[in-house]
């Protein structure tokens, strides 16, 4: 199992840590796992993330599995700039503890538009969310 210890020489995952504080993914306890073409991984604990019911909140999935998303994109696209321009979700199970882990993999990558499709499991390994992002990205100008 991957864990922030297994760091050590993975380039783009120190790169995509050192991107995170200040931001939502810092706010959210998000940590990139592995960050290599092709592939993004990164956890986020349950708690506090959830809604009134103590369920792990929606939108905390959705927002990890666009920070995977985006951040594959981003590498694939330097030095041009992704964003996201849309994202679907479907909630498969509700978790209330631990963590939950997402991973990017790319369904297209191309010159203006790249597509993912993004796992999210919890610490057992059951499917817990299933989500889709497309990205423009932008070439310098």
């Amino acid at each position: 199992m991957l864990t922030p210890d297994t760091l050590e020489g993975m380039t783009h995952t120190r790169e995509a840590n050192a991107m995170s504080p200040g931001t939502l993914l810092e706010r959210m306890g998000m940590v990139f796992l592995q960050a290599d073409d092709g592939r993004v991984v990164a956890r986020m604990p349950v708690a506090h993330n959830t809604q009134p019911m103590g369920l792990l909140h929606g939108g905390a999935s959705a927002a990890l599995a666009e920070t995977v998303g985006s951040m594959a994109a981003n590498f694939h696209a330097a030095p041009a700039q992704a964003v996201g321009i849309e994202l679907n979700i479907t909630h498969h199970r509700s978790v209330s503890e631990g963590f939950v882990t997402a991973t990017a993999t790319p369904l297209t990558e191309g010159r203006s538009v790249a597509c993912y499709a993004i796992e999210v499991r919890d610490d057992q390994d059951r499917l817990v969310a299933t989500s889709r992002l497309t990205c423009a990205i932008r070439q310098p100008r």
